[in-house]
């Protein structure tokens, strides 16, 4: 299977998806190393990772290189490479807390108590995107592991390159021999995963979300699943102009705009409408291209050939119903074989249109204007995704009044995008941006186990409702 680079445009990689006997095979191995895996308790797993951690340290460098071929960019790439550190050292502390409350207490009934155990799935199937390739490998994986679950991982064809890397980190600590397995693969590979594993976390695109929902419906195992989004900011007139704009800009382009949080809609109240636009334009175009080197700027390439179609085709059909673009040249651009998308601020935009009601995942700043409150709170929750979003105003208390209106899981309070920094806020995806439960905080830990009680009897005394 061929593979592109985003910044020529040259197929220059190949990848080798397993068959399904093959996947079959690992995952027998998997399962039988499971049972020793918990078994040996958390304080072991926590030690193994810790390992992990080290050795991923150690191809750091090896792990950025492939990462900036996989997407062309360069500081997101080091921002995650950094953060793999920093995400098992945390879920390790989560995990210590997790594991270490009490399991029995008194029931309602004064004689018999009741004693918890949670069972975790034997093998757990990871399906990540490639927008942030290595980070979202791992969101549901770190967690899954420390669980006591083993985890094979299928990162997207698009991004595959770094998969060697980590998978030779991994081989390097002997504890995780078939507890932790990075496989190549696409479609077919995803929906075999979906047949062999016991439980499937999928990252991506809503359309693909909906198949894997139906697989996993098909062999009867649980699935999680984080989807598209279209995150809608509301700016108050009384907002600080100065931060929202810049907080705005910030989280509508980084990753030229290629995250599932980007700030996708923007709602101004009429009075500032105009200042907040005017500095949007001013900002904007104080960014440039990361071309011809990764380095040299911020915006980077557009990763996914078919993403570039999606945004010429939604910025086409606003201009087309009169939308107004003021920075950028309202398409994607091609530049020795990449493209690139330059941030675009528009204006004119209408509730129909394409741009303000399907998930772009690019850097386009669509600005509408509302009178009322209750409009641009309306207009929030008109979409079908309710992912993230956010609020600017004057006081904290008239951006909790307006947040909590707002039908999303994660609401940016005069800031955007904070789910890309934060992680300890447990939240959950609402309408089509997911089902499941929550990926941050302890929570997320239980999502890989099954609740067992016993309820028993801790008193020679005959029960009262026997015969």
């Amino acid at each position: 299977m061929q593979v592109r680079n985003p910044r020529t445009g040259a197929y220059d990689y190949e990848i080798e998806p397993l068959n399904e006997l093959e996947l079959t095979t690992i995952i027998q191995k998997m399962r039988s190393a499971q049972e020793d895996w918990v078994e040996k308790g958390i304080d072991f797993r926590i030690e193994v990772l810790q390992k992990w951690k080290e050795s991923v340290n150690l191809r750091k460098e090896d792990l950025i290189e492939a990462l900036i071929l996989d997407t062309g960019r360069s500081w997101e790439t080091l921002l995650e490479a950094d953060i793999v550190a920093s995400s098992i050292d945390r879920w390790c502390k989560i995990s210590k807390g997790f594991f270490s409350q009490e399991n029995r207490r008194n029931s309602s009934i004064p004689f018999l108590e009741i004693e918890q155990d949670l069972v975790p799935f034997s093998v757990v199937g990871v399906i990540s995107p490639w927008n942030f390739p290595l980070l979202l490998s791992l969101i549901d994986t770190i967690p899954a592991l420390l669980a006591g679950c083993s985890v094979i991982v299928k990162p997207s064809e698009v991004t595959p390159r770094f998969i060697k890397v980590i998978q030779e980190t991994i081989l390097e600590v002997p504890e995780l021999e078939h507890i932790l397995e990075y496989v190549e693969g696409a479609g077919a590979t995803g929906a075999a995963l979906c047949k062999l594993t016991d439980i499937i976390c999928f990252t991506g695109s809503t359309a693909t979300g909906k198949k894997v929902y139906q697989a996993a419906c098909d062999n009867f195992i649980p699935v999680f699943l984080e989807l598209g989004g279209k995150d809608a900011v509301i700016v108050t007139e009384t907002a600080d102009l100065e931060r929202a704009s810049s907080a705005i800009l910030w989280g509508s382009v980084a990753n030229a705009g290629q995250s599932c949080l980007s700030v996708e809609r923007i709602y101004a109240q009429k009075a500032i409408f105009h200042e907040l636009v005017s500095r949007l334009i001013a900002k904007a175009n104080n960014l440039k291209f990361a071309f011809p080197n990764a380095k040299d700027g911020q915006i980077g390439p557009i990763i996914s050939e078919k993403q570039v179609e999606i945004i010429n085709e939604q910025l086409a059909d606003a201009i087309e119903k009169g939308a107004k673009v003021h920075t950028g040249t309202g398409k994607c651009e091609e530049m020795n074989g990449g493209f690139y998308c330059f941030p675009t601020v528009l204006t004119n935009v209408t509730a129909d249109m394409k741009v303000m009601t399907e998930e772009t995942f690019g850097p386009i700043l669509p600005v509408m204007q509302y009178i009322a409150q209750d409009e641009a709170i309306e207009l929030a929750n008109q979409t079908i995704y309710g992912l993230s979003g956010a609020v600017f105003a004057g006081t904290e208390e008239e951006a909790m009044q307006i947040g909590r209106k707002m039908k999303a899981g994660a609401i940016s309070i005069n800031d955007a995008a904070l789910t890309a920094v934060m992680h300890e806020g447990e939240k959950n995806s609402f309408k089509m941006s997911g089902i499941g439960g929550t990926r941050m905080g302890p929570s997320a830990i239980k999502r890989f186990m099954k609740q067992k009680a016993f309820l028993i009897n801790s008193k020679q005394v005959n029960d009262p409702w026997w015969f």
